[in-house]
């Protein structure tokens, strides 16, 4: 009997707010959500329950030691030896995990994105795709903004200390550098649809084989 192959993982990098988010869904509605698992970096964020919330605010969010790898790369060794996983919630505006956990099974396709994912070598061997979505700066600060305000309860003053404190010193010392490791760059994400559609059609056949 022929040997099951295993799962073909992919990494989706940039910036925040870059369009990694949107390129990442258009994959999943060519694809299909029965053949592709989806594992965001930042579902990882340690666990802040034994912080006060104010302990919380500070801690630097766009910093590697602030995401529990480790644990993501556990769940995807799971998740190609054929063992679904719990991935991990993460409350934004608590700023903690969550209690509840989502139930993932194994798929053809393990699709994991986050800004930092490349910078964290035992993490980036193990992607067989490395993509990197690069973006103008400015662009990427006016979509984090409009995203944090409706979608995670922050104010605009908090956002754009944020962004000037941790968010852009993180973008210079780890994530723009690990744009190296890409095997593809792609210019604005999800919007570069000719580029999307390239990488789409790779993994459509790559769905047929797995």
């Amino acid at each position: 009997m022929q040997a099951k192959k295993k799962s073909f993982v992919i990494g989706v990098a940039g910036a925040s707010g870059s369009g990694k988010t949107t390129l990442c869904k258009e994959i999943v509605r060519e694809i299909g959500e029965d053949k592709i698992a989806v594992l965001p970096h930042d579902a990882y964020y340690r666990d802040q329950s034994s912080k006060s919330f104010e302990e919380r605010v500070k801690v630097n969010y766009d910093h590697p030691d602030s995401l529990e790898t480790e644990l993501l790369i556990q769940h995807i060794h799971h998740l190609r030896a054929g063992t679904a996983i719990d991935l991990p919630v993460y409350d934004y505006k608590l700023h903690t995990r969550a209690p509840e956990t989502v139930r993932i099974e194994p798929k053809p396709i393990i699709l994991v994105e986050g800004i930092l994912i490349f910078a964290e070598p035992s993490l980036r061997k193990l992607f067989d795709m490395k993509l990197f979505v690069d973006t103008e700066q400015e662009l990427c600060f006016i979509r984090r903004l409009q995203r944090d305000v409706v979608e995670r309860g922050r104010t605009v003053d908090s956002i754009i200390e944020q962004y000037l404190t941790t968010v852009r010193v993180s973008y210079l010392e780890f994530v723009e550098p690990s744009k190296r490791f890409a095997d593809v760059i792609i210019p604005e994400g999800g919007m570069n649809t000719v580029a999307a559609e390239m990488v789409i059609a790779r993994l459509k056949a790559l769905a047929r084989d797995v």
